[in-house]
């Protein structure tokens, strides 16, 4: 309180006590009704930008599926512990669902299958850390079988080891090997799926129920509640029967493929022998290691 104003307020006081209490009590009413109107103002504005916040990462999760909690960082401009703060919320109200690293949408089922051709341009880095990792583990004379799937393909198109027996019903897989002189190769026949350019059916399964093989490396499109799924019934049933003909079963699979669902679950991931995935920032393969073994890097042989 400056002099002046002590000076004033002591002479009101000393000889007009009464009006003096009056008018100290209306001066500092009407501060507190400012310093409450101020905070009223900022609490509101607050509300306003939380709620923008939350329609902006709702839209964001709702378009992409399942987003990363560094996007949304971005896309917002806002920190860490603010975004964490918000998916807590925001899956409490359940607008969304808070996953390891990230979050999903309620709405994250698949309805459109990506073609052969969008497929292969999309997580390049990723499916070569993740063929990186699956080559460690074919071992010269294995007989080996390979799905469908443009992870599968970059694993075929880099395969050295010698005197392989492979079997697929990938026609890009086929190609990729066609020249490669130390493999024994055979494509099984079918109905061919023109998305996936894959051989299914009867033909298909029923030359493939009398095979049996050391290692098979199959991909899918999602990967949720222990399900590994696909987009279609016939595709997953020859994978179905490929996987329990063999001795070790790898699922190759980004870490995008997780807490997605597709329409049809072939294999349970706790029937797997591992699965191959990229490392990301968020650590999100860490959520499978309770349910299946999980291989980022590649394994040194002896």
């Amino acid at each position: 309180m400056s002099l002046s104003l002590f000076l004033s307020l002591h002479a009101i006081f000393s000889f007009h006590k009464p009006v003096a209490f009056v008018y100290l009590t209306f001066s500092l009413q009407l501060r507190k009704t400012a310093g409450t109107r101020k905070k009223f103002i900022r609490l509101e504005s607050d509300r306003v930008l939380k709620e923008e916040r939350f329609e902006k990462i709702l839209t964001l999760v709702n378009q992409k599926g399942t987003v990363k909690v560094n996007e949304i960082m971005d896309h917002l401009d806002v920190s860490d512990m603010t975004v964490r703060r918000d998916l807590t919320e925001l899956d409490r109200q359940k607008k969304l669902r808070k996953i390891h690293g990230g979050a999903q949408s309620l709405h994250s089922y698949k309805y459109l299958e990506l073609s052969h051709t969008e497929k292969k341009i999309l997580n390049i880095d990723e499916k070569q850390a993740i063929v990186k990792t699956a080559l460690s583990l074919i071992n010269d004379e294995d007989t080996i079988f390979l799905g469908p799937g443009t992870t599968i393909e970059l694993l075929a198109e880099q395969i050295d080891q010698r005197n392989l027996k492979v079997v697929t019903n990938s026609l890009p897989v086929f190609n990729h090997l066609i020249h490669h002189e130390d493999i024994k190769l055979y494509l099984l026949g079918g109905a061919m799926r023109q998305r996936t350019n894959a051989f299914y059916g009867e033909l298909a399964n029923v030359n493939l129920a009398q095979m049996f093989f050391h290692k098979a490396f199959i991909s899918c499109n999602a990967i949720e509640d222990g399900n590994v799924m696909t987009a279609s019934f016939e595709e997953g049933q020859t994978q179905t029967i490929a996987f329990n003909n063999s001795q070790e079963r790898f699922l190759l699979a980004d870490t995008s493929k997780l807490n997605q669902r597709d329409f049809y679950a072939f294999y349970q991931l706790d029937q797997l022998s591992a699965v191959v995935m990229n490392q990301d920032p968020e650590q999100s393969y860490l959520e499978l290691a309770e349910q299946v073994k999980v291989i980022t890097e590649p394994i040194t042989k002896k």
